[in-house]
């Protein structure tokens, strides 16, 4: 419980009990603005708690649906392949069709946008994930556009490319956004771990950072204890982008 001094021209000050509640704040604001003596500024003040309360309460209604609907989600089943890396993975319509009638059900949208990415040939992927209570938060992901393949040739033209990195970046924002749990995906060879080797966007997020920070790709190799930067397991890969980060700021 706060209070608010209203100033009256040619009275004593009143003070004015506020709580947390938007509907009685609500009404202190009409008497306050009824009030031909009330001063402007301590009206913009208390309309200005008001939209605190109002913005907090709208937070709260997000993490609850949040809460509900992630308890909803359950497992999704690969439905695709990846010929490159020989591994499966759900793709962005099956997410979708999974997901959607949960997401939607507990007052939640998404719309996605492209921004200016952080690295040379990749794309910003935004998310606007809004619900119905008027909060909502944006997510993002840079994600590689070069069109190479494995190998490090070119496999698709510059137009392909950018809407293969505008699919794989959406189907992995929505999967952060609400947990999701893909039975036998990886697109990328065990991901989460494992002997497996990294996959093409780990390669290029590794090949990124030793250009940005100079680093001699054979001293690197011997460093990770391997012959090329394709023999970086799944399960090395977060030691190599540490050592790689840790330079970058030294630098």
């Amino acid at each position: 419980m706060t209070a608010l001094t209203i100033e009256k021209t040619g009275t004593r000050a009143v003070s004015e009990p506020l709580s947390d509640d938007a509907s009685s704040l609500m009404e202190v604001i009409g008497r306050a603005a009824r009030d031909p003596n009330t001063d402007v500024d301590k009206l913009e003040r208390l309309m200005g708690l008001y939209e605190r309360v109002e913005g907090r309460k709208a937070e709260q209604a997000f993490n609850d649906a949040m809460n509900a609907a992630q308890t909803d989600i359950r497992p999704i089943a690969a439905d695709a392949s990846n010929p490159q890396t020989r591994s499966t993975y759900a793709s962005y319509h099956a997410l979708d069709r999974a997901v959607r009638p949960i997401y939607t059900k507990h007052g939640f949208s998404l719309s996605f946008d492209t921004g200016a990415a952080v690295y040379d040939s990749h794309i910003k992927i935004l998310c606007y994930v809004s619900h119905k209570d008027g909060h909502s938060r944006t997510y993002q992901a840079d994600v590689p556009a070069d069109g190479k393949g494995a190998k490090g040739g070119d496999v698709m033209t510059k137009t392909h490319a950018m809407g293969s990195a505008m699919s794989y970046g959406q189907r992995y924002l929505l999967k952060l956004i609400f947990n999701i749990v893909v039975g036998d995906d990886d697109d990328g060879n065990r991901a989460g771990g494992g002997d497996g080797p990294i996959d093409q966007m780990q390669m290029d997020k590794l090949r990124d950072l030793i250009e940005r920070t100079g680093t001699d790709i054979e001293k690197f190799c011997a460093f990770m204890k391997v012959e090329a930067l394709k023999d970086i397991t799944v399960k090395s890969f977060p030691r190599a982008i540490e050592a790689l980060n840790m330079k970058a700021r030294k630098k």
